[in-house]
C-alpha cells in the first residue's frame, strides 16, 4: 500500500490533489500513527513565483531539483519546520506543502506533531523506515482554492487554485 516512485514522479498538479485522502505513516518508538492528508498546496517549478525554486537551485532548496518522493523540509521564522514532498522528474523543482492532516491544521503544527526536523531533509518516502505515505483506495471529494500567504508572488501566481482541501464526508451533498 506504500506509494511507489512512479506516483511522485508526475507533475505536481496531478500529485497534489491525489495526495488528498492518502495516509501518512510516521514510525516512532511509541508506534506508527497514521494521519489522513486533508490539505495540500502545489508549487510548480522555477516559473512559479511563489516557489522556493524561482531563484534557481540553492543549498536550501536543492532537494526540490531531485527526484519525486523525497522530502523538502525547511525552517521558517526560525521556529517552524515545513514538510513538503518533492514531485516530478529530476530537475523539475516541484513540491507539495502538507497543510492539513487528520485533525491538525497548519504546516508548522503538522511538523511538530510528526516530529519533523532538519534530519528529514531529503528523506525518501519510497524507502524510509521513519515516514511514508500509503494508498487506502479512499478517493475523497476536494475543493480547490488559491494558495495562502503568497501575495509577494503577484499575479497570476497568487490566484492559482493550487490549494487542495478535502471536503468532509458530512458536507458532501
Amino acid at each position: 500500500m506504500r506509494l511507489d516512485r512512479s506516483f511522485y514522479e508526475r507533475d505536481v498538479l496531478i500529485v497534489a490533489p491525489e495526495l488528498i485522502g492518502k495516509r501518512m505513516i510516521r514510525n516512532t518508538p511509541a508506534g506508527n500513527p497514521s494521519y489522513l492528508i486533508t490539505e495540500v498546496e502545489a508549487y510548480r517549478g522555477t516559473e512559479d513565483e511563489a516557489s522556493h525554486a524561482r531563484f534557481g537551485k540553492t543549498s536550501r532548496n536543492a532537494v526540490m531539483f531531485d527526484t519525486g518522493g523525497l522530502l523538502y523540509v525547511y525552517l521558517i521564522y526560525g521556529m517552524y519546520w515545513m514538510l513538503n514532498i518533492v514531485t516530478g522528474k529530476r530537475g523539475q523543482a516541484q513540491a507539495v506543502l502538507i497543510r492539513g492532516v487528520s485533525d491538525i491544521s497548519g504546516p508548522g503544527r503538522i511538523a511538530r506533531t510528526l516530529g519533523i526536523d532538519r534530519s528529514f531533509y531529503g528523506e525518501d518516502l519510497v524507502s524510509s523506515e521513519r515516514i511514508w505515505i500509503e494508498d487506502h483506495s479512499n478517493i475523497p471529494e476536494y475543493v480547490q482554492q488559491p494558495r495562502i500567504g503568497i501575495n509577494y508572488a503577484g499575479e497570476p501566481w497568487k490566484s492559482q487554485p493550487w490549494r487542495y482541501i478535502m471536503v468532509p464526508p458530512s458536507q458532501i451533498s
